[in-house]
C-alpha cells in the first residue's frame, strides 16, 4: 500500500512526528518494569501510549511465563526446553517491539498485540 507521499505503509501506522524523544520513550516501553517511565512521563503522546500498552502486555506475559517456568522446571529436559522456548519467544517479541518503536511504526506484537488494548491508559 502506498500513501499520498509515495511511501509504503503496508497496513502499519507510522508515527505522526519524528520526535526522537517519543521514539526513545516508546522503545523503553518494552524493557520490563521500565515501562513505568514512559507511562508516567509521556502518557499524552498517542504513539508512546500505543507502545506502553504493548509493553505492558509483554510485561504481564513475562510474569505469567515466570510462574509457568517454576512449574516446568520440575519436568526434566522437556519442561526445561519448553521454558527456554517461552523465554526466547518473549525476547524476540521484545526486540520486535523495540524495532517498531525506533522505526516509528505502530504495529501490534504478534500473539500479544490484541491483549494490549485491555490496558486502558
Amino acid at each position: 500500500m502506498v500513501d499520498e507521499e509515495g511511501t509504503k505503509t503496508g497496513g502499519v501506522s507510522q508515527a505522526s512526528n519524528d520526535n526522537g524523544d517519543g521514539k526513545g520513550m516508546a522503545a523503553i516501553s518494552y524493557l520490563g518494569i521500565l515501562v513505568l517511565i514512559p507511562l508516567l512521563t509521556k502518557k499524552d503522546d498517542p504513539f508512546v501510549k500505543f507502545h506502553v500498552q504493548q509493553g505492558l502486555a509483554l510485561l504481564v506475559a513475562g510474569v505469567i511465563w515466570g510462574f509457568a517456568w517454576i512449574i516446568l522446571a520440575f519436568i526434566p529436559i522437556l519442561g526445561w526446553l519448553i521454558a527456554m522456548a517461552g523465554w526466547v519467544i518473549l525476547v524476540v517479541l521484545m526486540v520486535m517491539g523495540i524495532i517498531n518503536a525506533v522505526n516509528g511504526a505502530e504495529k501490534p506484537l504478534p500473539i500479544l498485540g490484541g491483549f494490549a488494548k485491555a490496558f486502558k491508559i
